[in-house]
């Protein structure tokens, strides 16, 4: 009933929203009795990664992932009389894994509207999560998820200025079927901050996770699975002292993370806390990243459901973890961003355990743009 109700609530919301933005292009179309002129729109993304993960834990597997995925996209766009932007776009994400054969292929599809004025911007439909002004952190969306899941499907929206942003995504991730439930999540992220000698910074982020459940399914031979969310709140604060240095970053930020779980069938919820530090210094073409976490299993339910419910990293299930990520930029201008990333897990079941990440993204787009190409996990 409830993923129901939500389900027609986002619909209702995302139908009103086109409707609108149809009306009020169509007045301002008449209004200055001028057709608006359409362009052709067209980018190629690029991203390649090789990670090996020399894991032995009770929480991840050692694995090597190693693939490209080329996203081509087409489309047209225009610039109203308000100066507003709008774009609608089309294409695909191609993923090949490498030594894979044709049936190990996988194919997402693109396609979505987007609409920008000033520090507002809209997007709607299946839509490149290169998009979000901050990716979202570890425990609440996974590495390998970010591999292989490259879209958001539903909706984007921002708005950012010279003093922070808002941004607030609502994603469908799982369509009714005989195999498959109804899954959704509905994220709201903010910073707001302040340039003095120091640049000092408030802000926050949460979720809502849900799953449905299903009935007998003939084909697996599996009853009723419960119907579960996934509730984060987390407030964080930090300072950047990079300004009066020659570093390019230098920060820090402490979070205090509440979650709540629910497993409706059996009446059950359970309430985590927890407490993150996150160090990170950049200088030129070297960085260095340190996350601390402690407090509860942030994941209860992981060993149920695994990440059809939780889409974080498995490590923020053990009560003390320490992340450090020690990487270089082999090539990193606007159109390309190359590193190798050298990262060391801890958690106090499994010791330390060692990743090795080599990921490039490559953007056609950053061609004809300033600054410099962020890559996959804000690096």
């Amino acid at each position: 009933m409830f993923a129901t109700a939500m389900r027609k609530c986002v619909i209702a919301i995302l139908l009103s929203t086109v409707c609108l933005s149809a009306w009020a292009q169509n007045a301002a179309d008449t209004v200055g009795k001028k057709p608006l002129k359409p362009r052709f729109l067209y980018n190629v993304d690029a991203a390649a990664w090789f990670d090996n993960r020399e894991y032995e834990n009770p929480y991840q597997i050692a694995q090597t992932l190693f693939a490209i995925r080329l996203s081509p996209e087409i489309g047209v766009g225009l610039t109203d009389k308000e100066g507003g932007e709008h774009r609608v776009m089309a294409g695909v994400h191609y993923i090949q894994p490498m030594g894979g054969d044709w049936p190990d292929v996988r194919f997402h599809p693109t396609a979505y509207y987007q609409y920008k004025y000033k520090g507002l911007s809209l997007n709607l439909g299946a839509i490149p999560y290169k998009y979000f002004i901050r990716q979202l952190p570890d425990f609440m969306r996974y590495d390998s998820i970010a591999y292989a899941q490259p879209n958001i499907q539903g909706a984007l929206l921002q708005y950012e200025s010279q003093h922070g942003f808002v941004e607030a995504m609502c994603d469908w991730r799982g369509l009714k079927s005989s195999e498959k439930r109804e899954m959704f999540r509905v994220t709201l992220d903010g910073e707001y901050s302040y340039q003095g000698f120091f640049r000092y910074f408030v802000g926050g982020i949460g979720q809502f996770n849900h799953k449905s459940g299903i009935n007998y399914n003939k084909n697996a031979k599996k009853w009723h699975e419960s119907v579960c969310d996934d509730i984060y709140l987390s407030p964080n604060i930090g300072i950047d002292f990079s300004s009066p240095t020659p570093l390019c970053t230098l920060s820090l930020r402490a979070s205090y993370i509440y979650g709540y779980q629910t497993q409706r069938k059996y009446n059950i919820g359970v309430h985590v806390h927890g407490f993150m530090l996150e160090f990170m210094a950049n200088w030129r073409w070297l960085g260095v990243k340190n996350t601390f976490y402690y407090g509860d299993n942030l994941m209860p339910f992981y060993g149920l459901y695994g990440s059809d419910l939780n889409q974080g990293d498995p490590f923020y299930q053990s009560h003390i973890y320490n992340r450090t990520d020690f990487y270089v930029y082999l090539l990193r201008k606007s159109f390309i961003n190359c590193y190798f990333s050298w990262n060391m897990h801890w958690e106090h079941f499994g010791g330390l355990q060692h990743q090795q990440q080599l990921i490039a993204v490559f953007s056609l787009d950053g061609l004809k743009q300033g600054g410099l190409l962020r890559g996959l996990f804000d690096k």
